[in-house]
């Protein structure tokens, strides 16, 4: 799904820090973001970090109609929960697009966690990740 190590991000001046080391960064929203924030708030905050290495990921938990206005608006990679009873018409619908609509999030720094932006570095790097 990504190829960048993902850091969780959960407003724009975090967005701002995970970007700020210069490294690829795919930044992924905090779990079920689509469904308290939207994903036209995911869109502006992306929009206002994107360079050439970033990627990002939003997490829609378990709501398809989030996912599916996520696609709308261009989203090429979401999160969504397996148990989904409309996962596969997602996951069907992402595929038309050329997105890509997993069941999983990827090993990710929390930038929510208290001392995470000092692991920032490292783990862009590839030092603090698990293998």
């Amino acid at each position: 799904m990504i190829s960048f190590p993902a850091v969780v991000i959960h407003g724009l001046a975090q967005a701002r820090l995970a970007v700020a080391p210069g490294r690829p960064v795919c930044l992924l929203s905090a779990m079920g973001a689509a469904k308290f924030a939207g994903c036209l708030w995911w869109k502006g905050i992306v929009d206002a970090v994107r360079t050439t290495d970033v990627q990002d990921i939003l997490d829609c938990g378990d709501a398809p109609g989030r996912a599916m206005a996520a696609l709308r608006i261009g989203q090429m990679r979401l999160v969504l929960d397996l148990a989904c009873p409309a996962f596969a018409a997602v996951v069907a619908a992402g595929a038309m697009l050329g997105a890509e609509v997993g069941s999983e999030c990827p090993a990710a720094l929390d930038l929510g966690v208290r001392g995470a932006a000092r692991k920032l570095d490292a783990w862009l790097a590839g030092r603090d990740r698990p293998a």
